[in-house]
């Protein structure tokens, strides 16, 4: 398989991204005759009434061909197990959430079931390489597991608040796991990689600034629980370990962490609707969605560099999550320079 790898890559990925980017002209025709719109309010940074959805795209390109490489014999079944059922549901969940709101509470449900049902098909989750050791963990790992699921599925919902940049977000990683994966003898899952970053590079088409359509929760969640899972598989399948995949994500990891932590101090409502993560204040200080996105970009390939440098040198894990920790304050501190900068010009009323 390895030597046609390249060119089943290439093939998949082209028909991904041409089915991805029609699915989603037929989503946005579907959402205006049925006024599924994102109207702005006070929380939210678009102007104009926008199409909500898309992310159905990418959704059903993934998992038609989650279902192919599958039946192909290029990826395992407890793999496709992990990834499908639990994907459809949260999927269907945020479809539904995307035409009127559900319960918080069935929500977290839903999501616990389906990380519930990925734990389960990957046979549990034992131990975390962090690049020198092998942390053992127990039936604790994964129940950590499941938690971790939900958690990035909800964060990646919270960070898809401007044009693009879930979009943005969900190619650079899928492009750098894939190739880290496919270097280090995971195939099936670098073929996994190269079909979702096509497939939200599609949608990405009709979602780059200004913005004719969103993903919506149908979208973002899939997202965030794709790529949990295919962590957790790959952590376990010593392929490229789990701590370098939260490097990989790690603007969204920690934007949403830290504004967590952040909100919980403020004794703020932390499912609430808000405009203080980082990507949404550098907006407010003056930059525009586009620039946002881009220097999020950017950054993700910082970060994939040096993923790819502790994948090299397993030794170079822990000191590289520490680099990406250290780039991503920076970046946060030069947001918090703008909100100053912005409030110092501002005249007195």
């Amino acid at each position: 398989m390895e030597a046609n790898l390249p060119a089943l890559a290439l093939l998949l990925s082209g028909l991904a991204l041409i089915l991805s980017a029609v699915l989603t002209a037929g989503v946005r025709r579907y959402s205006l005759s049925r006024s599924l719109m994102d109207i702005p309010n006070a929380r939210s940074l678009h102007d104009a009434p926008t199409p909500r959805g898309g992310g159905l795209s990418f959704v059903a390109v993934f998992l038609a061909a989650l279902a192919g490489l599958y039946l192909a014999g290029l990826i395992p079944g407890r793999l496709a197990l992990a990834l499908g059922p639990g994907g459809f549901i949260v999927a269907l969940a945020g479809w539904l959430d995307d035409h009127g709101h559900l319960p918080v509470r069935l929500r977290l449900a839903v999501q616990f079931l389906a990380a519930a049902l990925a734990v389960a098909a990957l046979n549990g989750f034992e131990s975390l390489d962090v690049g020198w050791y092998n942390i053992p963990l127990g039936f604790a790992g994964s129940l950590l597991a499941s938690v971790g699921i939900v958690w990035m599925l909800n964060l990646y919902n919270f960070m898809d608040g401007i044009d693009g940049i879930a979009g943005v977000e969900a190619v650079t990683t899928a492009v750098f796991a894939g190739l880290l994966l496919a270097w280090n003898g995971a195939p099936g899952l670098a073929l996994l990689c190269a079909v979702l970053a096509s497939a939200a590079a599609g949608f990405l088409i009709w979602n780059w600034p200004p913005a004719k359509i969103f993903m919506g929760d149908v979208g973002s969640g899939f997202l965030g629980y794709v790529f949990a899972v295919m962590a957790l598989y790959s952590e376990k399948a010593q392929a490229v370990p789990l701590l370098a995949w939260i490097l990989l994500l790690g603007v969204f990891v920690l934007d949403t962490t830290v504004t967590l932590f952040l909100r919980i101090r403020r004794g703020e409502t932390i499912w609430q609707a808000h405009r203080s993560h980082y990507f949404q204040r550098a907006v407010q200080a003056g930059c525009s969605h586009k620039s946002v996105t881009v220097w999020t970009g950017f950054l993700n390939v910082l970060l994939g560099a040096l993923a790819v440098a502790a994948v090299a040198r397993p030794w170079l894990l822990l000191p590289a999550v520490g680099a990406g920790v250290l780039l991503l304050s920076a970046a946060g501190l030069q947001v918090v320079r703008m909100e100053q900068k912005r409030t110092d010009e501002t005249p007195a009323a």
